[in-house]
């Protein structure tokens, strides 16, 4: 790994952290189904930032169960967070739809 790959990761991790913290004493402040989903994308999302930099370091290493050729835990940290998302504006168009 460069230094600048570190760099970047520390950016990530250090930022990320902070989102990832004040996304969780959001979620015991709130029990809105769109805002815990939009909680948990954040959450995982860092869980996936963790996860890469483990197997970047060699720590970790890449799965062997893969889905159509992609390793499954990194299409999980790469797709799971965007779903919650989705999730979570769905919710609040169908709340907002329902006050017009």
């Amino acid at each position: 790994m460069s230094q600048v790959d570190l760099i970047f990761f520390v950016i990530k991790l250090v930022l990320g952290g902070l989102v990832a913290f004040l996304a969780i004493l959001l979620w015991s402040k709130t029990g809105d189904p769109a805002w815990m989903s939009m909680i948990a994308g954040i959450v995982v999302s860092y869980a996936g930032i963790v996860y890469d930099l483990l197997v970047n370091v060699g720590i970790l290493t890449v799965d062997k169960l893969k889905f159509m050729g992609l390793p499954l835990t990194s299409l999980l940290f790469t797709a799971v967070p965007y779903v919650f998302f989705i999730i979570a504006f769905i919710l609040m168009i169908v709340r907002a739809s329902k006050r017009s």
